[in-house]
């Protein structure tokens, strides 16, 4: 184990305490992802709503929580990590508090989707890229398949209790609950969050180069100060393949994780009907293989091409959709226990990989150029949300939207396959300027 430069004897390294607390906060941010799905039936029966109408407002939240991740990355540079995550789960306590006096839709748009939409934005890929960028050289894929899976951890935990509370004391006191999990986190993040290895007079986790832990108090990456940072991360990304490529498959991975999946799996299973803690049994099992998965995909990211890892994701993921409206029924038949766990396995494994092909290119500026790469998941995710909820209002069944998510992963691998490594493979850029796309 890695020790800190003390003549206390070895101690665990900061950085593994600032993950592990980043990990509480990727966790208590998850929470409220478990809420919609549980939560769309008792919404529809009290008030009305549509599914369409409920997903739209899961549309709202998933822009913002992608558009808000580049920003986030750059607030966390000019402010410190510490202050925006203490913001962020300030906003996901308020929306999901609030919402349980809500009365019309637009209430759920303005709480659901603005409010923690922003704040679980602050607390994404964006963030996760920064915390394994600063504190870690060594086991960086590893820690970003960790944090990563933190999510689905999340999921494992909050969507049980949320769909017990749910069915035996109502939605309102499941949304309690929720808010409640956000309030609490604060304290730790409080406690043990630093912006880099030097304020604790460390280097990163195996860095062997730097001659002192002050040597690393020189931040290398974009100049801190302004919005501008975010766009220019934009702009920097644009100018490669690579990052269309990217975007584009990343876009594909949110539509058929957390816009299709995670926001109508449970009401789809209700379809074919499975009672809504079943299914949200099945949802939060996906959580358990998904960290397996994920930490996995961080190891293999360490040793294998990372873009072998997302076609064979893609292309597994689109074979698994395709079998699912065969296998949704009234109980979870050996079949369904397939899908859950392949598809667990897979549901966010393309992130590391991911990461990966941003630092091949971007070098100190891929946690922002990533947090534009994480908007065009979110955006796929928005698009899917409010989609299969129109397509269920239409059609009265989700098979329609499952089957178009399954091409679309097709499509998925043929992008990720046209990726090409850059001329300077992990070297760094000059100011300003990614490495050089040989792919374009």
């Amino acid at each position: 184990m890695t020790t800190e430069p003390a003549t206390g004897g070895p101690r665990v390294h900061w950085a593994w305490v600032v993950a592990a607390t980043s990990f509480l906060a990727i966790l208590a941010a998850a929470g409220f992802r478990s809420v919609p799905g549980v939560l769309m039936d008792p919404l529809h029966m009290e008030f009305g709503w549509s599914h369409a109408t409920i997903g739209a407002a899961m549309s709202v939240n998933m822009t913002l929580f992608g558009l808000t991740a580049p920003f986030s990355a750059a607030l966390m540079d000019r402010f410190g990590i510490r202050p925006v995550l203490v913001g962020a789960l300030a906003l996901i306590a308020s929306g999901t508090a609030l919402s349980v006096v809500m009365t019309a839709s637009w209430q759920l748009i303005l709480l659901w989707g603005v409010l923690v939409g922003l704040g679980t934005g602050a607390i994404s890929m964006g963030f996760v890229a920064t915390v394994a960028t600063r504190w870690f050289v060594e086991r960086r894929g590893v820690v970003t398949g960790i944090l990563t899976a933190a999510s689905a951890t999340g999921q494992l935990i909050f969507l049980p209790v949320v769909a017990r509370i749910s069915t035996s004391s109502g939605w309102r006191w499941a949304a309690v609950v929720v808010a409640l999990a956000a309030l609490v986190v604060i304290v730790p993040v409080v406690v043990f969050i630093r912006d880099h290895p030097a304020d604790r007079g460390l280097r990163a986790l195996g860095d062997v180069e730097s001659a002192t832990p002050t040597s690393v108090t020189t931040v290398t990456g974009p100049p801190r100060g302004s919005f501008a940072v975010a766009f220019d991360g934009l702009l920097i990304g644009a100018r490669t393949r690579a990052f269309w490529l990217l975007a584009g498959s990343f876009a594909i991975c949110g539509a058929t994780t957390n816009g299709l999946i995670g926001t109508h799996f449970i009401p789809a299973a209700g379809d074919h009907g499975m009672p809504t803690t079943v299914a949200a049994g099945l949802l939060a099992t996906i959580g358990i293989f998904d960290v397996a998965g994920t930490v996995f995909s961080g190891w293999l990211t360490d040793r294998v091409d990372p873009r072998i890892l997302l076609v064979v994701y893609y292309l597994g993921r689109g074979v698994s959709l395709v079998a699912l409206p065969t296998l949704l029924s009234p109980h979870a038949e050996p079949s369904t226990w397939v899908f859950i766990t392949f598809y667990g396995l897979d549901w966010v494994a393309t992130v590391p990989p991911t990461i990966a092909f941003c630092r091949l290119y971007f070098a100190e500026r891929t946690p922002i150029v990533f947090g534009w790469v994480f908007a065009a998941h979110q955006l796929g995710a928005a698009v899917a949300a409010f989609g299969a909820g129109y397509v269920r209002d239409a059609d009265g069944r989700y098979d329609l939207a499952f089957y178009v998510a399954a091409g679309l992963c097709v499509v998925a691998a043929g992008l990720c396959a046209a990726l090409r490594k850059p001329e300077r493979s992990l070297g760094e850029s000059a100011p300003g300027k990614p490495v050089v796309d040989m792919s374009a």
